[in-house]
């Protein structure tokens, strides 16, 4: 098992920049592929970005390419995301997961573990 907690969102104005966290429990946190997925009222969950266990791949969603970072540490067994120029089309709920899988990152079902998901809201 995997216990993972986010933390970092809140209320930005647009441009503005917030670091989302992802804190890892239980089993090795090095040896998963970490997500970040986000979830706006009454859409889907929709793939943000992910980052291999060595940190060496990094794959991100086309809407946030250039505004986004993923990062890990795992001597800290933790995860981050850090969101510049933030836009309101970017408020959401952020979900990280993380998955023993290296394939279809992009979709829910190839992850194990999420955590309970922080809440992002970007005013105009």
């Amino acid at each position: 098992q995997v216990q993972l907690v986010e933390s970092g969102g809140g209320l930005v104005q647009a441009g503005g920049s917030l670091r989302l966290s992802c804190a890892a429990s239980g089993r090795t946190f090095s040896n998963y592929v970490m997500g970040w997925f986000r979830q706006a009222p009454g859409k889907e969950r929709e793939f943000v970005a992910a980052i291999t266990w060595s940190g060496l791949t990094t794959l991100y969603t086309d809407s946030v390419k250039g505004r986004f970072t993923i990062s890990r540490d795992n001597a800290k067994n933790t995860g981050y995301l850090q969101m510049n120029n933030l836009q309101p089309e970017d408020t959401a709920v952020y979900y990280c997961a993380a998955t023993r899988s290296v394939s279809a990152l992009r979709v829910t079902v190839a992850y194990d573990y999420w955590g309970q998901g922080t809440q992002v809201t970007v005013s105009s």
